[in-house]
């Protein structure tokens, strides 16, 4: 048996977009950029911001569309989608015709950690979609 996960915390780069498959399942898709600063070897300070594309399913779905926004703070517990040619990253062509490529995860669980009074997040866990004041974070 193999098992992997994927954790991020970042902040919300557009508000949700909510869509339902054939079958009436409800699927919400939002974009997350995560910082990542470091030093290179050089002794130069590197600031980068990598997005990363994500979906939720199901009622977890409904509650990110709901209660989310841009800019919000969430941290999201997910698995990494890759591309079935390549087994990397999702490669797609720009509008223009020059190679993309995106980060994609499927939610499992999405915690709001934007502090209170910035949203009107519920105050329960719904189905992986839990809320936190950020009080929790194990880091």
């Amino acid at each position: 048996m193999s098992y992997h996960t994927i954790i991020l915390a970042g902040n919300l780069g557009r508000d949700p977009e909510m869509r339902y498959t054939p079958n009436g399942q409800p699927v919400t898709s939002f974009s997350v950029a995560v910082n990542d600063n470091y030093t290179s070897n050089s002794g130069e300070k590197v600031q980068r911001t990598i997005w990363f594309r994500i979906t939720a399913w199901g009622k977890q779905a409904e509650v990110c569309n709901n209660y989310l926004k841009k800019g919000q703070k969430v941290l999201v517990e997910g698995r990494l989608v890759v591309d079935p040619n390549t087994g990397g990253p999702r490669i797609w062509q720009r509008q223009d015709g020059s190679s993309a490529a995106s980060f994609e995860v499927s939610a499992q669980a999405v915690r709001f950690l934007s502090a209170k009074g910035e949203t009107e997040a519920p105050e329960a866990l719904v189905e992986g979609a839990e809320v936190d004041s950020g009080d929790n974070i194990p880091f």
